[in-house]
């Protein structure tokens, strides 16, 4: 297992900061295929549960369950940006907005596994890739 990488994010506004360990660095990045992931659009990266401390604004931190309610996403009642959620798949882990980590852009990744949340692996038993997205730079 490779070493912690300890990242500084928040939201758009400003009014929720936080510090997370990320598990292997950005690359866990990924997205998914359900149906509030196919809306949201973001790019996650993986940390576990004890490894994120919000520390500025968990007051206006509001959550947001749908389905099953194993999976929670938070996101600032202000500005509405999501910044974390606990993972339906694995709930011992968070997937944190990779574009709410200080000087980080989904724009970054060359490529992007997509997982097939559609078929979710809670329901299926099997986890299985859907494709990968790619961001190619013009000139």
């Amino acid at each position: 297992m490779s070493a912690l990488e300890t990242r500084e994010g928040g939201c758009h506004c400003g009014a929720v900061r936080f510090r997370v360990a990320l598990s292997d660095g950005l690359s866990t990045a990924r997205r998914c295929t359900c149906s509030y992931c196919r809306m949201r659009g973001a790019v996650a990266v993986s940390s576990a549960l004890d490894g994120l401390e919000i520390t500025q604004g968990e007051d206006a931190l509001s959550l947001y369950r749908f389905n099953t309610g194993t999976a929670s996403h938070w996101f600032c009642r202000h500005c509405g940006i999501h910044t974390h959620h606990q993972r339906r798949s694995n709930p011992q882990q968070f997937g944190i907005n990779a574009a709410c980590l200080d000087d980080v852009s989904p724009f970054d990744f060359a490529e992007v596994v997509v997982m097939d949340g559609q078929a979710h692996p809670s329901d299926t038993g099997v986890a299985r890739i859907a494709g990968v997205l790619r961001f190619e730079p013009s000139d």
